[in-house]
């Protein structure tokens, strides 16, 4: 029997419009005793698929990326069998320790969705200046996507 797999797989195009709709992503790191460290965090993505968190600076995660850049990060949704869909990107994590960029990272997840002008952008900065000194920004530069709908299936599996 053929697979199936290219039957449930996203398009690119549909990929991005389901990342983009999601507002929470699991970041998997590789644990210093063997484990995948998951954790759920939100986030946003630039043009490019580029996807940006924040975290504090001496969180587990950090530690684990520092040690091993690479990350598996997952997007998901469904109840039912016929519902599941979700996306895998394989990714490597750049960690970057700049209050201003996890300034603008925070206020990019904190704002996604809402048009908002530049007073309005400068004054949610100002209040989260505090928390963004205790951050880095976490940086994934995805390499391969893995994906299914299995609404694509039309109920037959």
């Amino acid at each position: 029997m053929p697979s199936r797999r290219n039957n449930i797989e996203l398009s690119a195009g549909e990929v991005d419009a389901y990342i983009d709709s999601r507002k929470t992503i699991i970041i998997v790191s590789n644990g210093v005793g063997g484990y995948p460290h998951p954790m759920p965090m939100w986030f946003y993505r630039d043009a490019d698929g580029v996807v940006y968190c924040t975290t504090f600076r001496k969180s587990q995660k950090v530690l684990n990326y520092q040690r091993d850049p690479r990350a598996t990060l997952l997007v998901e949704s469904g109840i039912e069998y016929s519902e599941l869909k979700g996306v895998v990107v394989y990714a490597r994590c750049e960690i970057i320790d700049d209050v201003e960029a996890v300034t603008d990272t925070l206020v990019r997840i904190n704002t996604r969705g809402q048009s908002i002008d530049d007073t309005q952008r400068q004054s949610i900065a100002g209040g989260m200046v505090k928390s963004a000194q205790k951050r880095v920004l976490l940086k994934f530069h995805p390499e391969r996507y893995v994906s299914w709908d299995h609404a694509k299936l039309g109920g037959v599996y």
